[in-house]
């Protein structure tokens, strides 16, 4: 899981017929060694702007597109939470 904050939407005219109907949003990673880079991700929770949310990469993105939306998508990232709040202990 990465944690990143929604920066931007993105839109495609022209996409893989599997994509159809997913929202594709720019994420920046905010946590690990990828911090401060983007990835596009598909958005599944309707996130909004500046949200901080939680993303699913690789296979476990690939695995939850598939077995929700029953398509077999080129996905390596998935908006899968919305941060309310960060506890640390």
């Amino acid at each position: 899981m990465v944690i990143g904050r929604l920066i931007g939407s993105i839109w495609a005219t022209n996409k893989y017929e599997e994509l159809d109907g997913m929202k594709l949003m720019r994420v920046e990673v905010l946590t690990g060694i990828d911090a401060g880079k983007q990835i596009v991700c598909i958005d599944t929770i309707s996130a909004g702007m500046g949200e901080r949310v939680l993303v699913t990469t690789g296979s476990s993105a690939y695995q939850f597109v598939r077995e929700r939306f029953q398509k077999n998508a080129p996905v390596d990232a998935v908006i899968v939470g919305i941060i309310d709040e960060d506890v640390s202990l």
